[in-house]
């Protein structure tokens, strides 16, 4: 039975991203299942045949690495994961590309680091390459380049590249398939009266709380991290829906509106590309702490957020760096570029607009940071 909200998300969905994890994908030794892969493949085949653009975040590589090597379980260090997944990668593209080629897809392998959306050439340098393969008729396989990232700048897992590879491309839907039918009100383990949500039309704590704490051996993530990667592309704009990828045609199921998994709806409207970047997918440099009345200024009134307004300045930057707007509780509710940088902003803090000529002996900007270039997160 179609659902009409779901139908017309749907709608807009001309471009998708779909990212499955490392459980749907293996046997509980690791190993590819052929069969599954190859369900999937004829799936994303239909979507395509339909007219939508489709790019697929792919897991399993590690998975797939520890399988073939014959480890018992997945390692927790990072030399030892790096290492699986340069094993495991191959095999991965591998079964991907058997399968597609039935179909006369060609595919692309994309390996992404954390560095790739901090940097706004190589972001647009992303974005280019993967619109191209669209283009050229190919399908975007994606993951994050395991092999190199380390753990200071990983993105973590592969849902939250999944939603950052939602905000470079703009799409207006994520679909997640994991190993469970979506999010239910309370932990079905411990909670037999537990349900299923359809519908969570927005993100909040309380949601956050209905998330367990447990993980698979073989992945790297869990429903909290889902619910960051699906809060983090419904406040850009996008929806998202997880969903059960081990059940046969649920990707069939989801594009025929059906009401299975959740659906998270879209958070407001849609932001352009460089907002997202700037807001959602960059990672901050420093920190600005700014009073009750900058946040109002800012957050509420739409204003640029002014030296006066600043009463701390943490973290090195330079000028055009990504810094966060925090208020005096630590809460970050904007991001924005910086016109100083770190040692030039601290000297201006607290200064009304005619002070700095006094400071500086000239007023490069009345502004810290300019409302054009300011993200308001919440």
């Amino acid at each position: 039975m179609t659902d009409l909200l779901r139908q017309e998300v749907l709608a807009e969905a001309h471009t998708v991203v779909i990212k499955v994890g490392t459980n749907v994908l293996t046997r509980d030794d690791g190993t590819l299942e052929p069969l599954r892969l190859q369900l999937l493949a004829d799936q994303l085949q239909r979507l395509r045949a339909a007219g939508r653009r489709v790019a697929l975040v792919s897991s399993g590589a590690i998975g797939a690495g520890v399988g073939r090597l014959g480890l018992e379980r997945r390692p927790v260090d990072l030399r030892h994961l790096q290492a699986c997944a340069a094993v495991g990668q191959s095999l991965l593209m591998r079964g991907y590309e058997d399968c597609l080629a039935r179909h006369g897809i060609p595919t692309a392998q994309v390996l992404l680091t954390a560095g790739d959306f901090d940097s706004r050439p190589r972001y647009l340098n992303a974005r280019n390459t993967i619109v191209t393969l669209f283009e050229w008729g190919c399908l975007p396989i994606i993951n994050e380049n395991d092999t190199v990232s380390v753990a200071e700048i990983k993105f973590g897992d592969n849902d939250h590249l999944a939603a950052m590879v939602a905000n470079l491309l703009r799409a207006p839907l994520l679909v997640l398939l994991s190993v469970v039918d979506g999010l239910y009100s309370a932990d079905p383990g411990s909670d037999p009266s537990a349900r299923l949500l359809s519908v969570v039309p927005r993100i909040d704590g309380s949601v956050m709380e209905k998330a367990g704490a447990g993980k698979s051996a073989l992945g790297s993530g869990g429903m909290r991290s889902k619910l960051r990667a699906a809060r983090l592309a419904t406040v850009a704009g996008g929806a998202v829906v997880l969903a059960n990828g081990s059940v046969p045609g649920v990707l069939d199921r989801v594009f025929a509106a059906e009401a299975v998994g959740t659906l998270f709806l879209p958070e407001g409207r849609t932001l352009p590309a460089w907002k997202r970047w700037l807001g959602y997918t960059a990672q901050p440099r420093g920190r600005l702490v700014v009073d009750a009345g900058a946040r109002e200024a800012v957050q509420r009134k739409g204003r640029s957020l002014l030296p006066i307004g600043v009463v701390q300045v943490v973290g090195s930057f330079h000028k055009g760096d990504v810094v966060a707007v925090c208020d005096a509780d630590g809460s970050e509710f904007a991001r924005g570029l910086t016109n100083y940088a770190a040692a030039l902003a601290d000297r201006l803090r607290g200064l009304r607009s005619e002070q700095i000529r006094d400071t500086l002996g000239m007023v490069p900007y009345e502004e810290i940071i300019h409302r054009d270039n300011l993200v308001v997160l919440e």
